[in-house]
C-alpha cells in the first residue's frame, strides 16, 4: 500500500512539473526591424545566424518576420509572436520576459554638426536629442531632459541642419547609415557613448518562458564553448563575450 501511494504522489509531482514547465514548441516566431547586417529580411545577418545556432541543434526552427520596431514589441505583447529582436534590457515592462544572456551588443553614438563640440556621456543632457519613434534611449543614458522621437530616418538630416535638434542617437550601424545619405557628410561628425547588451523580448506566457529558457540554456554553452566566435568575424563585429 506505502509503495503505492508512493508512486501516486511521484506521477502527482510528475504533472505537477510537466505543467509548470512545458516543453518548448518546434517553432519560435520571432520579429524584427531590418538591420543591415544584422537581420536582413532574406534570414541572413548576424543575429539571425546567431539564433539558428541557438535554437535549430533543440530542433526549433526560426520563423521570420520582418516589421517595424514598434509592431515588433506589440506582436510579442500580443502573443502573435514569441520574441522579437534587438530590445535594451528591460526596455519595456509589460508582458514581456527578458532572458539572462544577451546576444550582441549595440555601439552607441550621436550625430552632429561638426560645429559642436563632441558630446560625453557627462555633458550629452546639456544638448537636444533625437532618436527613432519606440526606443526608450533615456532609459540608459544619464541626465537626459530634451529628447524627442523621429518617425523617419530621412529626417534626420534636415534636423540637425535646421538647428530643431543637437544630436542624434542610435546605433552606430544606423547612425553610419544616416550619414551616408548625406551630400555633404564633412560637415558632420560621429561620437561613440557607450556600448549596450541586445536582448530578445520574449511574450511571458507559458510558450515564451519556455522558449526563454531554452535560450539561456543555449547561450550558456555557446559562450563557454566560444561557437559563436567565427559568426562575429564573419560579419566583422566585436566579439561581445570577452
Amino acid at each position: 500500500m506505502m509503495s503505492c501511494w508512493l508512486a501516486i504522489l511521484l506521477g502527482v509531482l510528475g504533472c505537477s512539473c510537466a505543467l509548470a514547465e512545458p516543453a518548448a514548441p518546434p517553432e519560435i516566431r520571432l520579429a524584427s526591424e531590418i538591420w543591415q547586417g544584422h537581420t536582413h529580411v532574406d534570414g541572413t545577418g548576424l543575429a539571425w545566424d546567431i539564433l539558428r545556432q541557438v535554437f535549430e541543434p533543440e530542433g526549433i526552427a526560426l520563423v521570420i518576420q520582418s516589421v517595424p520596431y514598434t509592431r515588433s514589441i506589440g506582436l510579442v505583447q500580443r502573443g502573435e509572436a514569441d520574441a522579437w529582436v534587438g530590445s535594451y534590457l528591460n526596455e519595456v515592462d509589460e508582458g514581456v520576459l527578458y532572458p539572462r544572456w544577451h546576444y550582441e551588443v549595440d555601439q552607441i553614438s550621436a550625430l552632429g554638426l561638426i560645429g559642436l563640440q563632441a558630446p560625453s556621456l557627462a555633458t550629452l543632457g546639456q544638448y537636444r536629442l533625437v532618436w527613432m519613434r519606440g526606443y526608450e534611449y533615456q532609459r540608459y543614458l544619464p541626465n537626459l531632459t530634451r529628447y524627442r522621437a523621429a518617425q523617419r530616418q530621412s529626417d534626420i538630416l534636415n534636423m540637425l541642419k535646421l538647428d530643431r535638434t543637437d544630436f542624434y542617437i542610435d546605433a552606430r550601424t544606423e547612425v553610419d547609415e544616416v550619414l551616408e545619405a548625406a551630400s555633404d557628410p564633412a560637415r558632420y561628425r560621429i561620437t561613440d557613448l557607450t556600448r549596450l547588451p541586445l536582448y530578445l523580448g520574449f511574450a511571458d506566457n507559458p510558450r515564451g518562458r519556455a522558449l526563454a529558457r531554452v535560450y539561456d540554456r543555449r547561450m550558456e554553452l555557446l559562450v563557454e564553448s566560444h561557437s559563436l566566435r567565427p559568426l562575429f568575424e564573419r560579419w566583422q563585429q566585436p566579439y561581445p563575450f570577452d
